[in-house]
């Protein structure tokens, strides 16, 4: 990856990200983007915003929503995916006040994606890596994407991440073998609060070997 991030900056980012979520779930209003932020942050990246919820010595889901592809600046897109991962994901009711203190977050600054090519589909799982490597998978108006984390965190192996990334944008799980359908790969720097509010740490993927 081209594009780097130190852990001061990275800090900045996840500091940027719970300042924009709690500010708008408390008052409903939205920050305005620093303007004493790093230059790189005024280039156009592709970024998610997860939030997870600590419960019971685990963490679970409560929201993951961003931008794939590089449309707005660095600084705007995490706010704006901040916002909408904390109210606007559809699988979960929007954070309330009181969650404030229970969530961490993770922000996934992306490359951006890039078309798999391959002569024949069973090639896939050979040319993708677990660990390395989010993915993206589009079959005419459907369209699925898992950041390179998750399949570490499920355990799952190359066929296991196509299959499941598929189920993601609506269709069944061997889409990927089918001649219309078209697979991409990017790739992420990750940071993370290791508690609600804690130290801002930059999370380290370990490759499938």
């Amino acid at each position: 990856m081209s594009f780097e991030l130190s852990l001061e900056e990275g800090r900045l980012l996840v500091w940027l990200a719970r300042r924009a979520a709690e500010e708008y779930v408390r008052s409903g209003r939205r920050i305005e983007a620093p303007a004493d932020v790093p230059e790189k942050f005024r280039k156009k990246c592709g970024v998610f915003v997860t939030i997870n919820k600590e419960s019971e010595g685990r963490r679970v889901l409560r929201g993951c929503i961003g931008f794939p592809y590089p449309m707005y600046p660095l600084v705007e897109a995490v706010i704006e995916a901040s916002i909408n991962s904390a109210t606007e994901d559809p699988r979960f009711p929007p954070v309330s006040p009181e969650e404030l203190d229970e969530i961490v977050f993770e922000v996934s600054v992306l490359t951006p994606p890039q078309r798999v090519e391959v002569e024949k589909v069973t090639e896939y799982p050979r040319k993708i890596k677990v660990g390395r490597d989010g993915l993206i998978v589009r079959r005419g108006p459907y369209s699925g994407l898992l950041l390179p984390q998750v399949p570490v965190e499920w355990n799952w192996d190359e066929e296991e991440f196509l299959c499941q990334c598929c189920l993601k944008a609506g269709l069944s799980p061997d889409c990927w073998l089918m001649e219309d359908t078209q697979v991409y790969t990017f790739q992420a720097i990750i940071f993370e609060e290791e508690s609600p509010r804690g130290e801002v740490v930059r999370k380290v993927i370990e490759e499938k070997r």
